[in-house]
């Protein structure tokens, strides 16, 4: 029996879907050299990191109580900072998400009448409360500590409105820009690692003294060079994304200027403790197999979204990024334009997922967003986002964001239930 016959008798998809998704990966087969090439250049990066470190077994065991003299930890940090073009690092299990990461990383460097900017329009649904430009006032917001904060809309062509950013950084003294890499739940292009470099550049060519921080959740290992290397400041993100490489259970890193982190190991911790304390229990093996295996697991996820633009342009729906785009993170958007055919789409991903597929996802109220979302996420660690999953916001224009991948194989399973679903349903 072939895997067409397979597919068709055991996961109860019709022919004509499983055949529609072999037509669209033999369209885009020349696009997987690219990721392919991009990951071997990183899995270098990371193998000269390890042995520049001297990564041993006794850097795997774990620490108690407070955790003093962890090598492994500090080991750690040193791994990341070498592998991210950075002066320093800081990776803890400490931190449940990214939000929680980039919230750390806000809290650290702003202090009471600094004033924020984002130059990438509104940041990530979760951050609105961080910020406090919702919820409700009192809880701790940066808006609580009297913080302040701007934020330029993106042009009509999703880029930077470079001349809005110029009178706000000329006309007022803004302490940090804060970048969002990814699009989030937005309908704009992903920046590179370069063309972040870019921004950074134009922002310190006005304001010097400005730092530049970056969100970079769900982009790392998807270019050969990460922000760092291109002036961030500092960068976050989480290690149930891309590097923790669908192994690390839980966690996220800070990498940048070495004060600046510095200032994050404080407002993790307490001053004047930082970094010296925190025991690792156990997670130091999860967190360096899981960088280790991260460039190829990132392969895996752009396969998948790749594969997954293609099958969904065939179907006659808008995706971004189109199936030869460029890729700068591991995240593809679909545009349903109705919440039905949005909502199959990504019950078809949970029916393809290796856990729970059973279960079937409805719309709900997540804690730290605005609008019902729906999310897929058959995971083998909660949550994660370097597994395959998917989700939505329930809003026009009903945009559904799938991301991530342990393997092409799996993946390409649950694109083609979530294919067949659709179809299903437009007959």
């Amino acid at each position: 029996m072939d895997k067409t016959e397979f597919i068709v008798e055991n996961f109860g998809v019709s022919r004509r879907s499983a055949m529609l998704v072999a037509e669209a990966e033999d369209s885009i087969r020349e696009k997987f050299a690219e990721f392919e090439k991009t990951a071997e250049f990183n899995q270098l990066k990371i193998m000269k990191a390890f042995s520049d470190n001297r990564v041993s077994e006794r850097h795997f065991m774990p620490t108690t109580g407070y955790g003093y003299d962890d090598d492994g930890r500090d080991t750690l940090d040193r791994v990341y900072a070498d592998v991210f073009g950075a002066e320093d690092a800081l990776v803890r299990h400490n931190w449940v998400n990214g939000s929680h990461t980039l919230a750390t990383m806000l809290y650290a460097v702003l202090r009471p009448g600094d004033t924020l900017l984002a130059v990438t329009g509104k940041p990530y649904d979760t951050l609105e409360e961080v910020i406090g430009i919702s919820g409700e006032d009192g809880n701790g917001s940066l808006k609580d500590y009297g913080i302040r904060y701007e934020e330029i809309e993106l042009t009509a062509e999703g880029d930077i409105d470079f001349e809005s950013v110029r009178e706000t950084l000329l006309s007022k003294k803004i302490k940090a820009v804060l970048i969002q890499r990814s699009k989030g739940y937005g309908d704009r292009p992903t920046y590179s690692s370069k063309r972040i470099g870019g921004i950074i550049d134009f922002v310190k060519s006005v304001s010097p003294e400005t730092l530049c921080l970056v969100d970079n959740c769900y982009g790392e290992f998807a270019d050969d060079s990460e922000p760092t290397q291109f002036g961030a400041d500092l960068i976050a993100g989480s290690l149930i994304k891309n590097p923790g490489g669908g192994i690390a259970p839980t966690g996220g890193y800070i990498a940048g200027k070495k004060r600046l982190i510095e200032l994050c190991s404080y407002r993790l911790t307490c001053v004047g403790i930082g970094r010296e304390c925190g025991s690792t229990m156990g997670f130091n093996r999860y967190a360096y197999q899981g960088l280790f295996l991260a460039p190829h697991v990132v392969m895996q996820a752009l396969k998948a979204a790749a594969l997954c633009s293609a099958v969904f342009e065939k179907l006659g729906y808008e995706t971004d990024p189109a199936p030869f785009d460029d890729r700068h993170d591991i995240i593809q958007s679909v545009k349903f334009g109705n919440k039905e055919t949005m909502v199959a789409f990504i019950q078809g991903i949970q029916k393809g997922a290796p856990v729970d597929s059973f279960v079937t996802p409805e719309p709900w109220d997540m804690p730290g967003y605005q609008d019902q979302v729906i999310m897929a996420a058959g995971a083998f660690i909660q949550g994660s986002s370097i597994e395959l999953s998917a989700d939505a916001p329930i809003r026009e224009p009903y945009i559904a964001y799938m991301q991530g991948g342990l393997t092409y194989e799996s993946a390409k399973l649950g694109i083609t239930v979530a294919a067949d679903n659709v179809m299903k349903l437009e007959k």
